[in-house]
């Protein structure tokens, strides 16, 4: 028991990078979006999936993508992530998966504290998070404003989710993975689609990962394309966006990974 509580930790830590109950920049960035972005609710067997979906300002048809929060739930952050994901000209969709695992049956906003949802986070079983995305991903590819492509983008926490994703789902044109864990060999022999990575250069605890898997992948006759970033810590999608506390290293990151993440979009 204490060292699944030291692994926690931990992992905490290393996918913090700051503080993630006080991001009302991320908010108010939000609420400024000129895109319209809607709370849509998705089945899952008996489960309802509570999802934040944007539609991109475009006159056809448009490719989708799941974007996975980390794994401090669906996040003012994870919604902008959503909503610049759109902006880019592709509808996104990001499940809360921890829908009706909060207080009183709620979501990822109910619980009482970062610590609370991580701990929450962990106890959701692969099954359901395999089943909600899934759920989310045929919801939104059906929808009359998309063209048919999927794709599928996580971060963090949600950077494995989206490994894992690729293993469960054949019809995604690629994955996404921003700092997060590969599969083992025979999930990854299930892939489909290209993986393309983005790592940090000081973030050794995932980026170590990476070796293993190129040689696994590579084994499998699969596609995986990993970028690590020099100086970026974990998380640098989020932290190199805070306006008080980003440094330099994760900001220079972040604006790499953005401009190939969608020029990969742009080749789907």
């Amino acid at each position: 028991m204490a060292m699944k509580i030291k692994l926690l930790l931990v992992t905490v830590l290393m996918c913090a990078g700051l503080s993630v109950s006080a991001q009302d920049w991320a908010k108010a960035r939000l609420e400024k979006s000129p895109r319209h972005g809607e709370w849509v609710d998705v089945k899952n067997g008996s489960r309802t999936v509570h999802c934040f979906i944007v539609y991109p300002e475009v006159k056809d048809p448009s490719p989708t993508v799941i974007v996975i929060h980390e794994i401090f739930g669906l996040s003012d952050w994870a919604r902008n992530a959503a909503d610049e994901v759109a902006a880019a000209g592709y509808i996104a969709i990001a499940p809360d998966l921890l829908s009706g695992a909060g207080p009183k049956g709620g979501g990822s906003s109910d619980f009482a504290s970062t610590d609370d949802v991580v701990a929450a986070i962990h106890k959701l079983p692969q099954d359901q998070i395999t089943g909600d995305l899934k759920a989310a991903a045929d919801y939104v590819k059906a929808l009359p404003a998309a063209n048919g492509k999927l794709a599928v983008a996580g971060f963090c926490w949600g950077g494995a989710q989206s490994f894992r994703f690729a293993c469960n789902r054949p019809d995604l044109k690629a994955a996404f993975v921003f700092y997060g864990t590969p599969p083992d060999k025979a999930e990854m022999e299930k892939i489909q689609c290209p993986i393309y990575g983005f790592y940090a250069g000081n973030d050794a605890r995932v980026s170590s990962t990476i070796p293993s898997a190129e040689k696994l992948m590579k084994a499998a006759g699969k596609t995986y394309e990993p970028v690590k970033y020099d100086g970026a810590g974990h998380g640098f999608m989020r932290a190199g966006e805070d306006p008080k506390d980003a440094k330099e290293a994760n900001k220079t990151a972040l604006d790499q990974a953005w401009r190939r993440f969608k020029e990969l979009l742009g080749k789907l």
